[in-house]
C-alpha cells in the first residue's frame, strides 16, 4: 500500500541478484560434502540440481569455479526462472563468463560482467558487446542444431515454441532493434521508482540511504558495504563504478522488463525497471570472500568495500572457471584436443562436464507429472521469492536423501525482525508439510534454511540420478497444468520486455517479497 511516506516496497516485482552469498552446491549435496573422499564422489557420478529463482548464476558459477577441487563428475542444472529476461540473462553471463581467455582478458570480461550484473547504465564499449552477444544469442534460439554446437553446455528444448520466441524478441531488443537512449530511459526510470518507493521521505533519500545501510544491512552482517557505494546505487543505480563516473552513460537494456499497468482506467503493457532499488547487488559476491584479509577492520572499519570484494571474488571465479574447463577437460580425454566427428546433439554433449537447462515458466507444479523428474534431484534449491512454491509436488523430485536449501529474506530491508522470523517460521512449515525435516547448518542460519528429504527405512544407499536420456518437459504433449503458469504471489506478473501484453490478468501480491507497491498499478506507464 502507497502511504505518503512511501510505498515500502523496495524491492520491486522482477528479480535481478540474489539476495545471498554465492554457494558450491557440490558441498550442499548429499553426495560429496567437504571432506567427502573420491569414493563417495564416484558412487554419484553425476549431481541434478533443481533451482527455482536463482536469477543471476552465482551459485552455478561458484559450483563450476570449485569443481577442480572435487573429483570429476557431470552436473546438470535445472532452472526454473519467473520471466524470461532472467533466462536470456542467464545467457548472455554465462557466455560471457565462458568466453574464449584468447578473445577477452580476464580483466575485461571480470568488469564487464559486473557492469552487465550490476549496473544500470554502461560504458560504450561494454553497451557494443551486450549489443554483439545479444544478436549472436538471438540467432542461435531458433536454430537447435546450430545452439548445440556452438553453445553446447545451454539447453533450451524444455522451454515452449511459444517462450521460444519471446525470448528470442527480448535479445533483439538488447542488441538495438529500437534504437536510441528513449527505448530504455532508465535514468528517469529510475527516478520515478525511487520517488515512489520513499513519498514524502524523497528530499531526504540520503538519510534513508544511511538508515537502511546502517541499521539493517550492516547489522544483519554485510558491514563492509560502504556509504558511498550504497548511497551511489541508491542514486543511480550504478553499483560498481570501476572508470570515472562519467562513463557511465549507456542504459543497461538487459534490467528492462514489461508489466501491466492501470492507467486511466485502462490496462497498458509498459516497459521499465521493475527490479530492486532497495538492497543492491552487493550481497551476492561482496560480503564474503576465501581470502580473510579482505574482510579485516581497521579502527572498527572494514579496510575493503564491498565493490572490492565483489571485483576480487568475481575474478577469482572467471579465473578458476578458465583453469578447470578446458585444460582439465583434455587431460581427462586426450582426444577431445583435436575436433569430434560428426554425430547427434547428444553424442556431441556427452564430453561436456555441465548442462544448463531451462525449463518452461510456470511449471513448478507440473514436474511430478513426468517419470523422468520424479526422485531425480539430489538438491533443490528455492530462492526467497519462490518460497511459495514448495510444495509435496517439488518434493516428489526430490530423491530420497536429498536436500533442500531455501534462501531466507535476511537482506530484504523493508521487512521488520518480526516478519523475518514469521518468514522463516513459514519456511519451516512449508518444509515440514512436503516432507523434509531440518539438519545441521552448513553456514550461517540466518541466510539460508537446510533440510533434507528422509530415506525410506532401511535404504542404505545414496540417490542416484536418472539416465540423461530422459525426456524433457517440453517434449511431446505436456500437461495443462504445465502450460499455464503457476501462481506466484510473491511479485506481480512480468512480461518480456518486447512481448508485454494488454489484457492480461495480473498476479496477486505477496507481502513476502512485494512488488512494485502494493497498489503499483496506478503508478504511470514510465517507459510505455
Amino acid at each position: 500500500m502507497t502511504t505518503p511516506a512511501g510505498s515500502g516496497a523496495g524491492f520491486g516485482s522482477v528479480s535481478w541478484w540474489g539476495l545471498s552469498p554465492a554457494l558450491d552446491l557440490q558441498a550442499e549435496s548429499p553426495a560429496v560434502h567437504a571432506d567427502a573422499d573420491a569414493d563417495a564422489a564416484r558412487a554419484a557420478p553425476e549431481l541434478d540440481v533443481l533451482l527455482l529463482g536463482s536469477v543471476d548464476g552465482r551459485h552455478l558459477l561458484r559450483t563450476l569455479a570449485r569443481a577442480a577441487r572435487r573429483p570429476r563428475r557431470r552436473l546438470n542444472f535445472y532452472m526454473l526462472e519467473h520471466n524470461l529476461e532472467a533466462v536470456a540473462r542467464h545467457m548472455l553471463l554465462f557466455s560471457l563468463a565462458l568466453e574464449d581467455p584468447e578473445k577477452m582478458g580476464l580483466q575485461e570480461r571480470s568488469e564487464t560482467f559486473l557492469e552487465v550484473w550490476g549496473n544500470s547504465r554502461l560504458r560504450a564499449p561494454v553497451a557494443a558487446f551486450v549489443r554483439a552477444q545479444a544478436a549472436r544469442l538471438a540467432l542461435l534460439v531458433p536454430e537447435p542444431d546450430r545452439l548445440a554446437r556452438e553453445l553446447p553446455w545451454l539447453r533450451l528444448c524444455a522451454l515452449k515454441f511459444r517462450e521460444r520466441d519471446q525470448l528470442e524478441a527480448v535479445l533483439r531488443f538488447w542488441s538495438g532493434g529500437e534504437r536510441g537512449p528513449e527505448a530504455f530511459p532508465v535514468g528517469r526510470l529510475w527516478d520515478a521508482r525511487v520517488r515512489h518507493y520513499l513519498g514524502s521521505r524523497y528530499d531526504a533519500r540520503r538519510g534513508v540511504s544511511d538508515w537502511d545501510l546502517r541499521m539493517k544491512l550492516h547489522d544483519r552482517g554485510a558491514q563492509v558495504i560502504h556509504t558511498q557505494e550504497f548511497g551511489r546505487w541508491r542514486d543511480t543505480g550504478v553499483a560498481f563504478e570501476l572508470r570515472d563516473s562519467s562513463a557511465y552513460h549507456v542504459p543497461n537494456r538487459t534490467l528492462a522488463s514489461g508489466r501491466l499497468l492501470t492507467h486511466r482506467g485502462e490496462r497498458v503493457a509498459a516497459r521499465g525497471y521493475w527490479g530492486d532499488i532497495a538492497t543492491g547487488p552487493f550481497v551476492a559476491f561482496g560480503i564474503e570472500a576465501d581470502d580473510q584479509s579482505l574482510l579485516q577492520t581497521r579502527n572498527g572499519q572494514p579496510v575493503k568495500t564491498a565493490g572490492e570484494i565483489t571485483r576480487h571474488n568475481v575474478t577469482e571465479v572467471l579465473r578458476e572457471l578458465a583453469a578447470w574447463g578446458r585444460p582439465r577437460a583434455s587431460q581427462g580425454n586426450p582426444q577431445q584436443e583435436h575436433p569430434e566427428p560428426a554425430g547427434s546433439t547428444e553424442q556431441r554433449m556427452s564430453g561436456e562436464p555441465f548442462a544448463l537447462h531451462f525449463l518452461p515458466l510456470g511449471s513448478a507444479h507440473a514436474l511430478h507429472h513426468k517419470g523422468c523428474y520424479q526422485g531425480r534431484f539430489q538438491l533443490l534449491y528455492v530462492a526467497c521469492g519462490m518460497v511459495h512454491l514448495l510444495g509435496p509436488e517439488l518434493a516428489a523430485c526430490v530423491a530420497p536423501g536429498g536436500n533442500l536449501v531455501v534462501e531466507s529474506a535476511r537482506f530484504l530491508v523493508d521487512l521488520r525482525p518480526e516478519q523475518l522470523q514469521a518468514f522463516a517460521a513459514r519456511v519451516g512449515e512449508l518444509a515440514g508439510a512436503a516432507g523434509f525435516t531440518p539438519r545441521a547448518p552448513a553456514g550461517p542460519a540466518e541466510t539460508f534454511a537446510r533440510f533434507t528429504k528422509p530415506r525410506p527405512a532401511g535404504s542404505e544407499h545414496q540417490p542416484q540420478s536418472p539416465s540423461l536420456g530422459a525426456p524433457s518437459l517440453g517434449g511431446g504433449s505436456p500437461s495443462p497444468d504445465a502450460a499455464a503458469p503457476s501462481p506466484r504471489p510473491d511479485r506481480a506478473h512480468s512480461e518480456p520486455a518486447s512481448h508485454a501484453r494488454v489484457g492480461t490478468r495480473p498476479e496477486p501480491q505477496s507481502p513476502s517479497r512485494t512488488s512494485n507497491g502494493g497498489s503499483g498499478d496506478q503508478e504511470p506507464p514510465e517507459g510505455l
